[in-house]
């Protein structure tokens, strides 16, 4: 496993220095300075601003209405109207986001060598790393530098430690599924929520054409295998890719009652051999990711989505179907058309053997000041039931 970028700055007139640790991947800060509670909102605005990261020493309540204070400055700025073109406003939205990930994250905090916050009034978020850095985590093996041992063993931004902890609470709490009879899901650090679930509901109702076995591909948190073993299918291998989706995939399944019929393997997309059903609710939108977590909503180029559609044939019994769960918000921005999709089930010799559909209930959708809302408020999400082209006639499009 490569070892964490090492950052250097000077404090108190000496040469200090530590791990760098980004979940998002954001690069090391080239440029420190020392803040705390004299600290002014507009000068760490300016200095964040200017590519400066901030090293915070002073109360941890402090810190946080500090980055409340950056956020209010971001907001001021003055703002364009969004563009007519409904594909052009997403990108101008993508960019804003990423240009207000980019100043919130320059508000760092330390960590000690056993992931404590080393300040003032500071919440003991040492679970909440734990679970979320997992092996390899930024204070193990040898220290960095002349610190890497002391208070300061590694930096992390501020806003990434507070999405570590909101994280750990929603693993602690979980996630009411109803298609599971009310019975929770717990989605770990980095693994996409079931908290908008219209998709599980498709899965609940459509129709099993076999219960003997099921591939989930993507499993992510185990909802979806969770739910076919619910409804009867006696054996279900999930697959994913991701350490923490395989971790979070089998805590769920053994939590839920349903480890013994659901087998998690990791895989890149398909298990061997074939299967009467295979599931796949790959991510909706083709872009570029900016944190772990947006690995569940955007696909770079379509490649999950593509991938499982060209190796689909390969992997059905001869009678048996495929259940794409995909919404249609990329068709609405004009990131993918709908000719496109369907020429993709056509190229793998696949048929459409029915449909099924459910709107949005979030919140966004509804939602008339986001930027994007005419589009989240088209959109439909659908669970598209495909066989091998020498099924028959094709169904609804």
């Amino acid at each position: 496993m490569n070892q964490p970028p090492v950052v250097e700055w000077t404090e108190a007139d000496e040469p200090r220095s530590a791990r760098w640790h980004s979940e998002n991947g954001a690069p090391p800060p080239r440029r420190i300075v020392i803040a705390d509670d004299r600290t002014k909102a507009d000068d760490a605005y300016k200095f964040a601003c200017e590519g400066t990261a901030l090293l915070w020493r002073g109360d941890f309540h402090n810190a946080r209405q500090l980055l409340t204070a950056l956020a209010r400055r971001i907001d001021r700025r003055p703002r364009k109207a969004p563009p007519a073109d409904v594909t052009q406003a997403f990108h101008v939205h993508r960019a804003a986001q990423n240009h207000r990930a980019r100043i919130l994250g320059m508000l760092l905090v330390p960590l000690d060598a056993t992931l404590a916050v080393p300040l003032h009034r500071a919440p003991d978020v040492r679970e909440a790393c734990a679970r979320a850095y997992g092996p390899g985590r930024p204070a193990d093996g040898e220290a960095a530098g002349a610190e890497g041992s002391g208070p300061t063993a590694s930096l992390v931004s501020l806003r990434e430690l507070l999405a570590l902890i909101g994280a750990n609470e929603w693993r602690k709490k979980g996630v009411e599924i109803p298609a599971l009879g009310g019975d929770r899901i717990h989605p770990h650090y980095g693994v996409f929520s079931p908290a908008r679930g219209e998709y599980v509901d498709l899965v609940a109702e459509a129709p099993l054409p076999d219960e003997d076995l099921a591939f989930d591909i993507g499993t992510g948190t185990g909802v979806l295998a969770s739910v076919l073993a619910r409804r009867g299918v006696r054996r279900v291998v999930a697959t994913d890719q991701d350490p923490r989706a395989l971790a979070c995939a089998r805590e769920n399944t053994e939590r839920l009652g349903v480890g013994e019929q659901v087998e998690v393997i990791e895989a890149d997309l398909f298990p061997a051999g074939r299967a009467p059903l295979i599931v796949c609710n790959p991510p909706w939108v083709p872009a570029k990711p900016t944190s772990p977590v947006e690995y569940a909503v955007y696909d770079p180029g379509n490649r999950m989505l593509y991938g499982f559609l060209s190796g689909l044939a390969d992997h059905l019994t001869p009678d048996g179907e495929g259940w794409l769960i995909l919404s249609d918000l990329a068709e609405h921005l004009g990131l993918r058309a709908h000719a496109e999709l369907l020429d993709a089930f056509a190229k793998a010799g696949l048929t459409i053997l029915g449909r099924l559909d459910i709107t949005p209930r979030h919140p966004r959708a509804r939602d008339t000041s986001d930027p994007l809302h005419v589009a989240r408020a088209a959109e439909v999400t659908s669970l598209w039931r495909l066989g091998t082209a020498d099924r028959g006639t094709s169904g609804p499009r």
